[in-house]
C-alpha cells in the first residue's frame, strides 16, 4: 500500500503542469492548464510547466529562478514563469533545441498588434534600426493582457487570462512543431480577443493625441486672431 501511494502521488505531481501557483489559486484555472499540459505531453513528450510566484527572493532574476527549477524536471521541458511583484515573465527550454519549436519573442512581446508595435516604435525608438526592430515585435499573448489597468478585484482574473493565453499559445506552437493539433488549447480566439483589446486601447490613444493637437491648433488660432 505504501508503495502504491508513493507511485500515485509521484504520478499526480508529475501530471500537475501548473507547477507552482502563488497568484491565482483557482481550481478551474488549474484544471484548464493541466488539461492542455497533459495533452501536449501525451502527444509530443514535452512537459510544459507554468510557474506563478508572488515575488522572487534574494535579488534573484527570474532566469536564475528558472534554472533552479529546471533541476527538478526531466527533459524535454519548457517553463513559463511569472513573478507578480517583480513584474517579470520568461520562458526557459531544455534542451535548448526546443527554442526552435516556438517563437519566444512573439509570445513575450508587449505589443498585441502591429498597430501597437508601430506606436511603440515611434514612442521609444531612438534610431532607424531600433524603430524597425520594434515594429517587427508584436503578437504578444501575455503582456498585452497583464499590463492592462483594471480594478483591484479584477487583478487575479487579469493574470489568469494573460497566463492562460500565453501557456496555450506556447503549447500550440510546440505541438505544431511536431505536427500535432491540440484539442484543448485556446486556438486563435484568445489572440483575436487580444488584438481587439489592443486596437481599442491604441485607438483611444490616437484619438486623444488627435484631440490634443486639434485643441492646440484652435487655441493658437484664437490667440493669433486676438493679437490681430
Amino acid at each position: 500500500m505504501a508503495l502504491t501511494l508513493t507511485l500515485f502521488f509521484s504520478t499526480t505531481l508529475f501530471a500537475e503542469y501548473l507547477y507552482k501557483d502563488e497568484v491565482v489559486s483557482n481550481p478551474d484555472f488549474t484544471e484548464q492548464i493541466d488539461a492542455i499540459g497533459n495533452e501536449l505531453f501525451e502527444t509530443t513528450g514535452i512537459g510544459l510547466y507554468l510557474v506563478m510566484i508572488r515575488e522572487l527572493e534574494n535579488n534573484q532574476t527570474i532566469a536564475e529562478y528558472e534554472l533552479e527549477l529546471s533541476k527538478e524536471l526531466k527533459e524535454p521541458f519548457v517553463i513559463l514563469s511569472f513573478s507578480e511583484l517583480d513584474k517579470q515573465v520568461d520562458i526557459l527550454a531544455h534542451p535548448t533545441s526546443l527554442y526552435n519549436d516556438f517563437d519566444k519573442k512573439q509570445i513575450l512581446s508587449p505589443n498585441g498588434t502591429f498597430i501597437g508595435a508601430v506606436i511603440s516604435s515611434f514612442m521609444f525608438g531612438r534610431s532607424f534600426d531600433e524603430i524597425k526592430e520594434l515594429m517587427s515585435n508584436y503578437g504578444g499573448t501575455i503582456l498585452p493582457v497583464i499590463s492592462q489597468k483594471v480594478k483591484t478585484e479584477n487583478i487575479v482574473s487579469k493574470y489568469s487570462a494573460g497566463l492562460f493565453n500565453g501557456y496555450s499559445d506556447l503549447a500550440e506552437q510546440l505541438a505544431a512543431s511536431k505536427g500535432v493539433e491540440l484539442k484543448k488549447a485556446a486556438g486563435s480566439g484568445s489572440k483575436d480577443f487580444i488584438d481587439l483589446l489592443r486596437l481599442v486601447f491604441y485607438g483611444t490613444i490616437l484619438y486623444a493625441i488627435a484631440m490634443y493637437f486639434k485643441q492646440r491648433y484652435f487655441r493658437k488660432k484664437r490667440e493669433n486672431e486676438q493679437e490681430e
